[in-house]
């Protein structure tokens, strides 16, 4: 799914990964001890600004073609002291992923869980929600998630469980709204709502690529109305 970009305030809590192997150009074998930021930068902050920044670049221009120096400029911290935020740049990426995961699994609490609207319209409730954050920023951001999952044979091996288990969490959001609309009469009592999840997943992101591509958000509707249109009644 594309991103709004979350805010420095719901970036603060992020932890950082444990993560410490190789792979890319954002990725270090041996982490360098870091120089102290100066005094007077509030660390949990500039934390979260980093990893803000990484969110921003890393959706537009993916991780394999991004480098760190970039990020860093953007946020104002020099290179030797990034290392005092994050033991890596491994390290770095995880909890850039991780911040797109929490925040994603809030917009999907908003949307699919959201009981004053039927639980099919839920589904048309997300789309909406997902066009409209890839109209705030003209098509650029395409989901991190999903762009990794294309790059993951480049990166780090530790990326690819982690990917696989935020895809899991948010066919799990899918599910129960599936089982809901169930329940609701809405969907045949046979349908095999773990399936419809996962085969959901697998076409939104070509959907959300196609709408990147075509700076346009007619191929995420068509999705919609495709998907919506194969479920057993």
């Amino acid at each position: 799914m594309s991103t709004s970009i979350p805010s420095n305030k719901e970036l603060s809590g992020t932890k950082p990964s444990d993560a410490k192997s190789s792979g890319t150009e954002l990725v270090n074998k041996k982490p360098r001890r870091g120089r102290p930021p100066k005094a007077g930068r509030e660390n949990t902050d500039t934390r979260a600004e980093l990893i803000r920044s990484g969110l921003e670049h890393l959706t537009e221009f993916g991780f394999s073609a991004s480098g760190i120096d970039t990020i860093l400029k953007k946020v104002g911290v020099p290179k030797g002291s990034f290392y005092f935020y994050f033991a890596s740049k491994e390290a770095f990426g995880h909890a850039v992923v991780n911040s797109y995961a929490s925040y994603f699994a809030e917009k999907l609490q908003r949307t699919l869980k959201d009981e004053s609207v039927a639980p099919l319209a839920r589904v048309a409730l997300f789309v909406d929600d997902a066009s409209a954050g890839m109209k705030k920023h003209d098509f650029t951001r395409g989901c991190l998630v999903g762009n990794l999952g294309q790059e993951v044979d480049s990166l780090p091996e530790s990326f690819r469980g982690r990917l696989i288990e935020i895809f899991s969490e948010w066919q799990e959001h899918l599910r129960e709204c599936l089982q809901a609309a169930i329940e609701a009469g809405e969907l045949a009592a046979h349908a095999d709502c773990d399936w419809l999840a996962e085969v959901f997943w697998s076409g939104w992101e070509g959907a959300v690529s196609r709408a990147k591509l075509e700076k346009s958000a007619r191929p995420l509707a068509s999705y919609l109305k495709f998907y919506l249109a194969g479920l057993p009644k």
